[in-house]
């Protein structure tokens, strides 16, 4: 009945595109919501789709389309996995910034949430107390969950190192990342865990649609791929668990957007513009990789 409701209260409005949330709002009169500025809102998502998710790294990455197709050298399944370790690390960083620089409480949370899975904090969802996958629930909360070292990102990395005769020392380091990596990473701490609330949320919401738009899938079916064509038994779960969590993510991204732009006065041209920024961030990484990638075959 709800749902009708608003669908109906959108369809008379001209606002069909918003989310729930947003809906809610505006038919509640919540303070900051109009149907002006959610008009202007629409339009602003246009701008969006058209200047910002059409970025070459959410639309075509010649790196991940390789990596997809399987073909790689145990030289260049190393090099990924050393480049992606050192990421891993540095994300924390970016991740404790972001916390740190909040500029309220849920959203210092929403920081610690994800900076405390990152580091081994399993989520623990309110229905059950334990979750039957090994690598840990993707849904709930951090709060009454419980720390084990084994469900650290970065350890589910270093099974694979392990598995590729890599040891502790040669990963994770920022002394292992090429200059491609180390600009990403670099980038991602001064964006996404930046000072300032706006960039911050400009970087995050990019990151997060680059994060959906499907290149877990395609390291996915490349690392499945290298496993069959070599009989190893790479364990996948680092990438499979990110997969499942960025399907959740986007939706939510997106419901952040709409909160912003109705509770500050966005700067439109900025989260364009930063936005941009983070995604030639992320850009940088894949290109480092993939210059690396066709050196290690000239070596052949």
């Amino acid at each position: 009945m709800q749902d009708k409701r608003l669908a109906d209260f959108a369809q008379q409005h001209h606002i069909e595109n918003m989310t729930i949330p947003s809906l809610m709002a505006l038919s509640e009169g919540q303070k900051g919501y109009s149907i002006d500025k959610a008009k202007r809102f629409l339009k602003f998502q246009q701008r969006i789709n058209k200047e910002l998710l059409k970025h070459r790294v959410i639309t075509d990455n010649p790196y991940t389309a390789w990596f997809e197709q399987g073909d790689q050298s145990l030289a260049q399944i190393k090099a990924f996995i050393i480049q992606f370790s050192v990421f891993s690390n540095q994300f924390l960083i970016a991740q404790l910034n972001k916390m740190i620089h909040a500029e309220t409480l849920e959203s210092m949370r929403a920081s610690k949430e994800i900076l405390a899975n990152e580091i081994g904090v399993r989520f623990k969802q309110a229905s059950q107390t334990t979750s039957g996958d090994p690598l840990g629930s993707t849904e709930g909360s951090i709060e009454g969950g419980i720390f084990h070292f084994g469900a650290g990102h970065f350890e589910w990395l270093y099974h694979i190192a392990q598995k590729l005769g890599l040891s502790f020392a040669e990963i994770g380091q920022p002394k292992h990342g090429t200059g491609p990596t180390l600009f990403f990473c670099n980038e991602l701490i001064r964006l996404y865990g930046g000072d300032d609330y706006q960039v911050s949320q400009a970087a995050s919401y990019a990151v997060e649609n680059w994060a959906a738009a499907g290149f877990w899938r395609q390291l996915i079916k490349g690392l499945k791929c290298f496993n069959e064509r070599n009989g190893s038994d790479l364990p996948l779960g680092f990438f499979i668990w990110h997969d499942q969590l960025e399907s959740q993510h986007a939706a939510h991204t997106q419901e952040e957007l709409e909160e912003l732009y109705f509770t500050v006065d966005l700067d439109e041209d900025g989260f364009i513009r930063y936005g941009n920024e983070m995604l030639d961030g992320v850009a940088a990484f894949w290109e480092g990789l993939d210059e690396q990638r066709r050196e290690l075959a000239d070596m052949h």
